[in-house]
């Protein structure tokens, strides 16, 4: 009998401050979000690796102020004031990348920045880089994101990736017991994106055997899946 494959169905991941697991690696970048709206200045920026959950506490910050969120597209597309409106408070993440080759979202950067400055708005902005380090063709942005306060978020310990494995687990409504959980963290990459990725594979491969119970048989199974899916990779690019 042929393998039925299982739809791709999404899942929406807890982003509640009481999900977010406070560890060495983000104590004090969570620190600077709990401390809201009493920041030295009006803009703060969270950066560091992917997955490290700089989107989670741009989450947990919009909660709490009411900010909304503004995406590179809609830089690329139209003028601050189109969609700003009367907000007192923005989340703007990953628009690091493009303001070097694209220096009409760098232009309406520096107005949005501008705006929320000269109305006592806040600002959070989200990259892998300090903005200090973003390569950008105007000295006016360049000068106000050097000065911007920066906070770190870094790899995580053993003890967060075996928090988060859980947490991954629960938001896809799977059971996985700590035996599992032990398992996975001594056999997977130290970080976020690996402990997403398993997780996701993991999901699919419970899906498929129409199971929400998750096993270490199963879990192994799913990480000689990958081992042999980037074995092959490797393979293919020599």
């Amino acid at each position: 009998m042929p393998t039925q494959l299982p739809l791709d169905l999404s899942y929406r991941p807890a982003l509640e401050r009481e999900a977010f697991m406070v560890a060495p690696s983000n104590e004090v970048a969570v620190a600077w979000i709990d401390r809201w709206p009493d920041w030295p200045s009006q803009t703060l920026a969270l950066h560091g690796p992917a997955g490290s959950g700089k989107t989670h506490l741009c989450q947990v910050w919009r909660q709490a102020s009411g900010a909304i969120e503004i995406t590179a597209e809609q830089l690329r597309r139209d003028e601050p004031p189109s969609y700003l409106g009367a907000a007192m408070a923005c989340v703007v993440e990953d628009v690091a990348d493009c303001l070097g080759d694209e220096p009409e979202v760098a232009r309406r950067l520096l107005h949005l920045y501008n705006m929320m400055l000269e109305r006592g708005g806040h600002l959070l902005l989200s990259d892998r880089e300090a903005p200090a380090r973003w390569v950008c063709p105007l000295a006016d942005l360049r000068s106000r994101l050097s000065s911007v306060q920066a906070v770190a978020l870094g790899e995580p310990d053993d003890a967060l990736i075996e928090a988060v494995l859980v947490k991954l687990f629960a938001d896809r409504r799977l059971a996985a017991k700590a035996e599992v959980v032990q398992f996975l963290v001594a056999r997977i990459e130290r970080s976020f994106v690996a402990a997403r990725s398993v997780v996701a594979a993991i999901d699919r491969a419970a899906l498929i055997a129409k199971r929400r119970q998750v096993t270490v048989p199963l879990a192994s199974a799913v990480l000689q899946q990958i081992d042999a899916a980037q074995a092959a990779g490797s393979s293919k690019g020599v």
